[in-house]
């Protein structure tokens, strides 16, 4: 009886395209024999070798199919059986797929997460291969495993690269990321024998301390009851942040107001004051970027009692001139000093007495904003005040203007201390007026109006000024106040569905006391604000 062989495969499952398949023809007979491998019908010999193995290479899914084997040694050829059908079983071979954690641009001292992905419906447990570019080579041995030979000589992040050569998981962390771990990163995922393609290759790329900066939309300047956001940003980077907000060096516990890196204050109030900066975090452990520029926001508003004089009254002023700025408060005008921010610090107003401030001759460096603040910290009244040592100045109001006012602004020169005759004024970076008389006037002001100013002419250029416009304010909440009594009033007469009577007179006399009461607190108050306009 001849013998029959067995014919086996060093693949468990399904082979992947792109690798090899060994088969091996098993006989226990005495050497001499050649082996003769046969695919699809039995009749049609593929291949004749000396040994019992043979190497398939797989390069389509058309290489699977049946196989089988048989020995045969002598001249003529005495040959075994066949062996039993072997079936191989073909699939394409998926893509590796490497992701990184938090980002692929990242900052020295992050954690660093690399992830090794294949996507594959079986349940084959795969191992995985690492490499970075430029430091090992990988290759295929005579069993067509999927290995790779690392070199251990280099400089000291060798010892990274050799780490990244044996890994063997899924993922690969890097515990405190430097310099020396920027590089294009690839990974190979392998089950049994066979291995998926290369991913392709991740650049990480490690830079110095991350860095936040804040800005602001639209602009620093406010009025109560106005909108204003503050942006956080991580300077090159975008993803996974969360942010923390300070104002004067005290966290802000509203967290959900800083959600996505923005800060919104709606509407903003005289206590929102301050100078803002932020921080932002990522990752676990966390990671913290270095603290952002500051930036002042300042809101105006009516205040009743407290307000800062300026003296003389503009927001620009000249080098070497004198200003005085004082905090008069209708009850007691000693509980308050002037206070100024400047080039980044927050101090008291030089040369003080009591609440007034002196500063003989101006310079540069007292560009800033001013503000009125109580003993227990509270702030008010904040203004701009900018000092130039160029030739020219806006003057315009230090506070903002109401609605419906009209607005004036000159083009002062420094030698002649007077308007210049002819100048060009500006508002946002657009030209709104040219070869005037040194003097412009807006009637009828609007909150469109708001913006920055400046003028320029022959003789030079005057800084920019923003010019805040607010609204009638307290006349505007009186009539809302009465308009709501009087509905009060109203709805209670109509609610009393009894006849005209003397109860019902009663009711009509009492909103026609309202009304004209009304009436006449919001002429007073009209009248109060045109004198003080004008005086």
């Amino acid at each position: 009886l001849k013998p029959k062989p067995e014919l086996t495969s060093d693949s468990a499952g399904a082979a992947l395209t792109g690798n090899t398949v060994t088969l091996t023809c098993h006989m226990n007979l005495s050497t001499g024999w050649d082996f003769y491998w046969y695919k699809h019908t039995p009749n049609s010999e593929t291949k004749k070798t000396e040994t019992n193995s043979y190497r398939v290479k797989i390069d389509s899914v058309s290489d699977g199919g049946q196989y089988w084997c048989r020995a045969g040694r002598g001249k003529p050829v005495y040959y075994t059986q066949y062996s039993d059908a072997l079936w191989v079983n073909v699939t394409v071979t998926p893509k590796a797929v490497v992701t990184v954690r938090p980002d692929e641009r990242v900052f020295r001292g992050e954690t660093v997460t690399l992830r090794c992905d294949i996507k594959w419906e079986g349940d084959t447990e795969w191992t995985y291969r690492w490499e970075i570019e430029g430091t090992s080579n990988w290759y295929r041995n005579s069993a067509d495993r999927c290995t790779k030979e690392c070199s251990t000589s280099g400089a000291d992040n060798q010892k990274h690269r050799n780490a990244v050569s044996w890994c063997s998981t899924q993922e690969w962390n890097i515990s405190s990321v430097d310099h020396i771990h920027s590089g294009k990163y690839t990974c190979t995922g392998q089950k049994n024998t066979q291995c998926s393609q290369h991913s392709d290759a991740v650049t990480l790329n490690v830079s110095a301390e991350a860095q936040a900066a804040v800005r602001v939309s639209p602009q620093p300047w406010l009025t109560e009851g106005d909108s204003v956001t503050l942006i956080c940003e991580v300077t090159g980077s975008s993803t996974g942040w969360t942010f923390s907000w300070f104002r004067d060096d005290d966290h802000l516990s509203d967290s959900s107001r800083g959600a996505g890196g923005s800060y919104t204050l709606s509407p903003a109030a005289l206590q929102h004051t301050g100078v803002y900066t932020c921080r932002a975090e990522r990752g676990r452990p966390a990671y913290y970027t270095k603290y952002s520029n500051t930036q002042p926001l300042w809101i105006t508003g009516v205040s009743r009692s407290v307000s800062l004089v300026v003296s003389p009254s503009r927001s620009q002023h000249f080098s070497s001139d004198s200003l005085s700025l004082s905090c008069e408060d209708q009850s007691n005008s000693a509980g308050w000093t002037v206070r100024r921010y400047t080039d980044r610090n927050t101090e008291d107003c030089s040369k003080q007495t009591g609440s007034t401030c002196r500063i003989v001759s101006l310079s540069t460096s007292d560009t800033g904003v001013y503000w009125c603040q109580s003993e227990s910290g509270e702030k008010r009244h904040p203004l701009n005040i900018t000092v130039h040592d160029g030739d020219v100045i806006l003057v315009s109001s230090v506070d903002p203007v109401i609605e419906g006012d009209t607005l004036t602004l000159h083009c002062l020169h420094r030698s002649t201390n007077s308007p210049i005759l002819r100048a060009d004024f500006y508002k946002d970076g657009s030209l709104i007026q040219n070869q005037t008389t040194g003097e412009m006037n807006i009637t009828t002001v609007s909150k469109s109006h708001e913006g920055f100013y400046y003028c320029k002419t022959e003789r030079g250029q005057s800084l920019h000024s923003w010019i805040s416009v607010r609204g009638l304010g307290i006349m505007i909440d009186f009539m809302y106040v009465c308009n709501i009594i009087i509905q009060y009033v109203t709805h209670k007469q109509v609610l009393s569905c009894s006849p005209v009577s003397a109860a019902s007179s009663s009711s009509l006399l009492v909103t026609a006391v309202v009304v004209s009461v009304c009436l006449l607190i919001f002429i007073s108050l009209v009248l109060l604000w045109r004198y003080k306009k004008n005086k």
